[in-house]
């Protein structure tokens, strides 16, 4: 039962810009003509995601140095490793060891003995009931065999009055990735379900937790990933005409007067994930 984040799952953005640049920068760089990774954080940013000044991993779930966090499912560590950065005890979490060795090494460096990783499925974490007073788990129960056992091994790891950050794929963009993505997309293990909206509130809500917000983000990588299928191009470098007329389009939205409205409005109707903060009474 993996709990990795997979290649083509982009929620949240990479973590290298993201617990390093500020919104500010982010923006230079964009309206200098950055990356699709660029683009994409500075998207994410004006969603809620990484605000530095004010401590909030996103938007109405702020974290600090009294806080422990764990990340299940931590992937290439983006979300662990801006809590580190904010002084917090860090427990990152994956089943996959290779990835999980490499968020390790970014925290020895940035957070020395204040951290631990765990190999560890998700639907049996290795760590004690109330523990945790901030619990991450981004775009991991699209992928398990039992996600309501998932939320309930979370539900048991935090203290009461714990904040959750929990996010699926929207149902709109992954039917439409039914159309053009090849069928691996659709297979173990990378996805294996698809999450309505209302069934992923259910979810939380039946596993105790209350849910706080219930928000959208990522029509921007929605169509990038819908057209990244046909451009037959390496991900590590997703150098494509098509894919790079994209970007260039979205900044140019972005930067323009009606663009934070227009963007709201399209991340409503088909974002790339739904995205729940909770609180567990």
């Amino acid at each position: 039962m993996p709990i990795s984040h997979h290649s083509h799952d982009q929620s949240p953005p990479s973590e290298d810009a993201a617990t390093t640049e500020s919104a500010p920068r982010l923006s230079d760089a964009v309206e200098r003509g950055g990356s699709a990774s660029d683009v994409g954080l500075h998207d994410a940013v004006l969603s809620g995601w990484f605000q530095n000044e004010t401590s909030e991993l996103f938007r109405g779930l702020s974290v600090g140095s009294d806080d422990v966090v764990v990340d299940v499912g931590c992937g290439d560590g983006g979300s662990i490793l801006f809590c580190a950065r904010m002084g917090a005890r860090a427990i990152a979490i994956d089943l996959d060891p290779d990835t999980l060795a490499k968020t390790k090494a970014k925290l020895d460096e940035i957070h020395p003995g204040r951290h631990e990783t765990h190999v560890a499925d998700a639907s049996a974490l290795p760590l004690p009931d109330a523990f945790a007073t901030r619990i991450i788990c981004t775009e991991v129960l699209e992928h398990v065999n039992d996600p309501q056992k998932v939320l309930s091994e979370l539900f048991r790891i935090g203290r009461p009055g714990a904040l959750y950050l929990l996010s699926v794929p929207d149902a709109l963009q992954e039917n439409m990735q039914k159309h053009v993505a090849p069928p691996l997309y659709f297979q173990k293990p990378n996805h294996i379900r698809i999450v309505e909206r209302e069934q992923f509130s259910q979810w939380v809500v039946e596993a105790g937790l209350i849910v706080e917000q219930q928000t959208s983000y990522g029509f921007f990588w929605s169509i990038w990933w819908a057209l990244f299928w046909a451009c037959d191009v390496d991900l590590e470098h997703p150098n494509h005409p098509a894919l790079d007329h994209w970007t260039a389009a979205w900044r140019a939205i972005l930067n323009s007067p009606k663009g934070q409205s227009l963007k709201d409005n399209l991340d409503r109707f088909m974002p790339k994930s739904q995205v729940i903060v909770a609180r567990k009474p």
